[in-house]
């Protein structure tokens, strides 16, 4: 059974949605430059040998339907590629990367490129504008859901053991609220880490760190972006407070302490030990074990503590074998609560920032987050990581990564 290996990533500087550095550009082409990027530094490597061309993104439809994978395969000239596009919503394009991985294991291929692209600017009027999206047997659940946020919702339990449907539908900050009640996180804890991620992320941004993660982008005009738009210099916990809520009259979810809408697209190429060997390549790292898992969606922000158990428990490792963690910031709120579950070490966390500073592109953030443990263990010395994140509609996903 091979094992797979990570010999190249690249990943777009983050823009913010409608009103940022990369609002104009398609995601075909946004990804088709990360994917093309991904490919030379691997020059020993025919592109025409790539088994699958996956890419992964939580909305599919619009500008990034019509399998945009096949999309971007044509784009770059390689007709002979298949594409096939993936939607599992925040880990998109970890799904992708697992499922590259299970292929190689399977021996059912060599070479292939885990992708994810999310532009929310070219979203048309935002994620529910397409018709009867919603299955009406979770019409009374989203009306819950409304009530309560309008009421100051009680700490959450489960609908079920009322007999009811939980809503498959509920907001993501409606989410994080009920996490937040549920596990007794306050408003100044998720300020207090909201702040460490800008502050984290602005220390990554002077060392040089990001500089090396990011790959630039050429827009239709020409003009070169080359930086994330949402780290902000000089963020404190304290500025922080002074924010309202966003989802509940009597919440603590804030715009400050939560992930922002953004664009963006990463890519990875995976290889079989076969192909390391044959082209005497230099591996960034071997992907060890993966895990998802499923739980109410109305508390989906704890996804990351199953799910990382078990690629934990695959790999035959623990937390305090993890060098470096990175859980994806959709919300303090559920950050929180899940390291704390999966008694992760705050030294160890996101340790040049997370989603709160850089953003979160549903599709690209799976991928975006494997390029930056893997340069975060390369600039630590660091062997083992984890990446893990929640995931919407209640689902949680975890990979870990072993630097050799």
């Amino acid at each position: 059974m091979s094992e797979a290996y990570i010999v190249a990533t690249a990943r777009s500087p983050i823009g913010r949605a409608r009103k940022g550095s990369l609002a104009d550009m398609r995601p075909d082409d946004l990804v088709a430059q990360m994917v093309r990027a991904a490919l030379a530094q691997v020059p020993a490597l025919d592109p025409g040998r790539i088994d699958d061309l996956m890419v992964g993104t939580g909305q599919p439809a619009g500008r990034q339907g019509m399998n945009i994978a096949r999309i971007v395969a044509v784009l770059l000239g390689l007709d002979a590629v298949p594409g096939t596009t993936v939607n599992r919503y925040c880990s998109s394009s970890l799904q992708t990367t697992r499922m590259a991985f299970h292929a190689i294991k399977a021996g059912e291929g060599d070479v292939f490129v885990s992708a994810g692209v999310e532009s929310v600017s070219q979203y048309a009027h935002g994620f529910a504008d397409l018709p009867d999206a919603v299955n009406p047997v979770f019409a009374d659940a989203a009306a819950r859901t409304a009530a309560g946020a309008q009421a100051g919702a009680p700490v959450w339990r489960d609908p079920r053991a009322d007999g009811r449907l939980p809503d498959a539908y509920i907001a993501m900050g409606q989410t994080a609220e009920n996490v937040a009640q549920l596990h007794g996180v306050t408003r100044e804890e998720q300020d207090a880490f909201a702040a460490r991620s800008q502050q984290r992320a602005e220390a990554a941004i002077a060392s040089g760190f990001w500089a090396r993660d990011i790959t630039p982008v050429t827009l239709d005009d020409g003009t070169v972006v080359q930086t994330d738009d949402g780290p902000r210099p000089g963020v404190t916990a304290a500025g922080l407070a002074g924010l309202d809520p966003v989802f509940r009259p009597d919440g603590t979810v804030t715009a400050g302490n939560c992930c922002p809408l953004n664009d963006g697209a990463a890519a990875v190429v995976i290889v079989s030990e076969r192909v390391v060997e044959a082209l005497g390549l230099q591996p960034l790292a071997r992907i060890v074990s993966t895990g998802v898992s499923g739980l109410s969606p109305e508390v989906m922000g704890l996804g990351p503590v199953e799910a990382s158990r078990q690629a934990l428990a695959r790999a035959g490792l623990g937390i305090d074998d993890m060098d470096l963690v990175e859980i994806n910031e959709a919300f303090a709120a559920q950050v929180i609560p899940s390291a704390r579950e999966l008694g992760i070490d705050e030294s160890r966390l996101n340790v040049h920032g997370g989603a709160i500073a850089v953003g979160h592109p549903f599709g690209m953030t799976g991928a975006r987050i494997t390029s930056t443990l893997i340069n975060g263990l390369a600039a630590t010395g660091g062997r083992y990581g984890l990446e893990t994140m929640c995931v919407g509609g209640g689902q949680g996903m975890a990979l870990v990564l072993a630097r050799e």
